[in-house]
């Protein structure tokens, strides 16, 4: 579940037509790929920034699809995509988190960064 900073629940992915036409480029398996392991890297943490996540280099790695297929090599609409994918999963995950945007040494981080509610 995906909760703003002042507590409302989100429950619709934005920008749904550019993730659908991305989506629908990719197979059911590359896409299930990319879920499982974003799955499993959030489970390893948390506290996530979007764009730190898979690194800047994709190649040989379960989002390569995303640039190579899914946004015909546009790095715009690959950060974008994966953006949407990210937000989407955490938007699917049984536990609370909670998202904005954020400075890091006064700069503007570029990404989205998710906090678990719960976490201790």
């Amino acid at each position: 579940m995906l909760e703003s900073l002042d507590g409302k629940k989100v429950t619709t992915l934005p920008h749904l037509k550019d993730y659908n036409t991305w989506r629908n480029k990719l197979s059911d398996a590359d896409y299930e790929a990319i879920e499982d392991d974003l799955n499993r890297r959030i489970d390893a943490g948390d506290i996530h920034t979007a764009g730190w996540m898979p690194g800047s280099d994709w190649t040989g790695t379960v989002f390569e699809p995303i640039y190579q297929i899914a946004c015909r090599k546009s790095i715009t609409h690959s950060a974008m995509f994966f953006g949407l994918i990210v937000f989407k999963v955490f938007m699917e995950r049984p536990e609370t988190w909670i998202f904005g945007k954020f400075e890091k040494d006064g700069k503007d981080i570029g990404s989205i960064t998710y906090f678990r509610h719960d976490a201790s």
